[in-house]
């Protein structure tokens, strides 16, 4: 299996029989065969042509493509292979359902608020947010439609990003969570471990049968795949906020990785890169797993949850979200 490529640096990406060639302003020219490439992150100013792209495609091969700032921009995304016309219309089914969506639904904010909540057990001084974010739990468990189940996350979110101000030292403090655009650090953190969490199990999905277009917390929309956004409400606190929080309270991430552009702020290329090596490393971390009693990363955590997914909408096995245990 091979690895996600991070591109900085402006240029071309070119193939040459079974190699792709990475060249940049310099000139200067780096040699990646393509069995070796999982996905291909662009950030900087990239050109590429059909040639390389209909290889990409033949090998199966995804590419994110991110703006200015950083933030997820879209994807190059080979014709789909694992096409299952049953599975879409399984999907379809649940979704139109509206008492077997909410469950699907519910079950996305169950696993995200247990992992919130676990995170903050870590730390001294959160026990107010955690009983916040356990009473949206409980208040989530008795509402009847997406909206009261979203504003119930909402509402639990809030509380676990105020917690960040007793978390994060070294300066880095947050008043209140936005998006776009994000105007401190924190939020330009948040913002970019997000977006990359999303385009991971953006890629997982891809490697299965299920339409990611077709989500159940996060309404379908035109111009995204709102499954992502959904399985990504799991993983964003197990996988991307203590990469976070590590990075911040080591002093790994200064300040200074932080540029500001009109009321935007966001991560320059040197935070990036800090941010991005510790992402993968957590990425490729393994665990034992109780149910396979073998070894397995965080990235393939969340190729298995899909996987459960499946067979949820299968009618299998009843779909249960992934809680952490150790």
């Amino acid at each position: 299996m091979g690895r996600p490529y991070y591109i900085f640096s402006n240029g071309r990406i070119k193939r040459k029989e079974n190699t792709v060639y990475i060249e940049n302003e310099n000139g200067d020219k780096k040699a990646i065969p393509v069995e070796d490439i999982d996905t291909i992150h662009l950030y900087g100013e990239v050109d590429l042509n059909t040639k390389l792209l209909n290889f990409l495609s033949q090998q199966n091969k995804i590419v994110h493509v991110y703006n200015y700032y950083g933030f997820y921009a879209g994807s190059f995304m080979p014709r789909d292979r694992n096409v299952s016309g049953e599975l879409t219309v399984r999907q379809v089914e649940h979704y139109l359902d509206p008492e077997r969506r909410f469950f699907i639904a519910f079950s996305f904010v169950e696993g995200a608020m247990f992992h919130m909540i676990r995170n903050l057990r870590e730390y001294k001084d959160t026990l107010e947010f955690q009983e916040k974010i356990k009473t949206e739990l409980a208040n989530a468990s008795e509402t009847k439609s997406i909206n009261e189940l979203m504003g119930c996350e909402g509402r639990a979110r809030d509380a676990y990003y105020q917690a960040f101000n007793t978390i994060l030292n070294n300066g880095f403090s947050i008043e209140k969570r936005e998006k776009r655009p994000p105007g401190n650090p924190v939020n330009a953190l948040i913002s970019f471990a997000n977006s990359m969490i999303y385009s991971t199990v953006l890629s997982e999905i891809y490697h299965t049968q299920l339409n990611p277009t077709i989500s159940y917390l996060h309404e379908p929309r035109e111009r995204r795949y709102s499954l992502s956004l959904d399985i990504a409400e799991i993983f964003k606190p197990l996988i991307a906020d203590p990469v976070i929080f590590k990075l911040v309270n080591n002093n790994m991430i200064r300040l200074e990785d932080f540029d500001e552009d009109v009321n935007c702020c966001y991560m320059n290329e040197t935070g990036r890169k800090k941010f991005l090596k510790e992402f993968d490393q957590k990425l490729t971390t393994t665990i034992k797993h109780r149910k396979l009693k073998r070894n397995v990363s965080y990235r393939t955590l969340i190729r298995l949850e899909c996987y459960k997914l499946i067979k949820h909408l299968i009618g299998d096995e009843l779909y249960t979200p992934f809680k952490a245990w150790w």
